[in-house]
């Protein structure tokens, strides 16, 4: 994945709204229930830019392949991983554990001491991807209604 670059981006850039909306659509598809992001615990535009937060785009070729982002929350100590996606044809090189790493680095560079995010069952290759990557499992820290597992990652 070397012709692969993981930028920050503007959370309204239409490139990022083509991977969120993607990303959603392929929820729906996976989750028992379906998905509406209207029941879900969300990011907003704003937590999704600095000094709340920051979003990163995967773009490989000039087209965007991977979102991801951060939600700073406990006065910065903590941030949420939210919205992690990768296409499907880009999938299996390595770009999530990439892509997952550029995340960890960033809340750190912003001080927090600890990343934290939710998941859904039917999501098992983000699950063993969190849990190889040294994400524990922790009790329910969110009402997340399409969650059913909660991980935490101390970063220093």
């Amino acid at each position: 994945m070397d012709d692969v670059e993981i930028v920050e981006t503007d959370p309204a850039d239409r490139a990022v709204r083509y991977c969120l909306r993607s990303f959603f659509a392929e929820l729906d598809e996976h989750f028992d229930q379906g998905f509406d992001v209207e029941r879900s615990i969300s990011a907003n535009d704003d937590q999704l830019r600095r000094p709340a937060g920051v979003l990163l785009i995967a773009r490989r070729a000039g087209e965007p392949v991977g979102c991801g982002a951060l939600v700073a929350r406990e006065g910065g100590r903590v941030c949420d991983i939210k919205r992690m996606w990768v296409d499907g044809d880009a999938r299996g090189v390595g770009l999530g554990r990439r892509l997952l790493g550029e995340l960890e680095a960033r809340a750190s560079a912003m001080g927090a001491h600890q990343v934290q995010l939710e998941t859904n069952r039917a999501l098992v290759a983000a699950i063993n991807l969190y849990r190889s990557a040294g994400y524990v499992e922790v009790p329910a820290f969110s009402d997340e209604s399409y969650a059913h597992h909660w991980f935490v990652k101390r970063l220093r």
